[in-house]
């Protein structure tokens, strides 16, 4: 998990260069499937900061 989060983390430094000085709203968040279970994220641009809001463990 911690390493699609940290892609996630590279890709949105990438997208939204000037964090702080962002006007428009917040992009959706969205969730991502890793190995053994899944988690939600969210993306604050003018905070410069990604939340993970949930862990859902699956166990597969």
């Amino acid at each position: 998990m911690a390493r699609k989060a940290e892609e996630l983390v590279r890709a949105a430094e990438s997208l939204y260069l000037h964090g702080p000085a962002h006007q428009q709203t917040d992009p959706k968040g969205g969730d991502v499937i890793v190995p053994g279970g899944m988690f939600t994220y969210q993306i604050i641009v003018r905070s410069e900061r990604l939340y993970v809001v949930q862990i859902a463990y699956l166990g597969f």
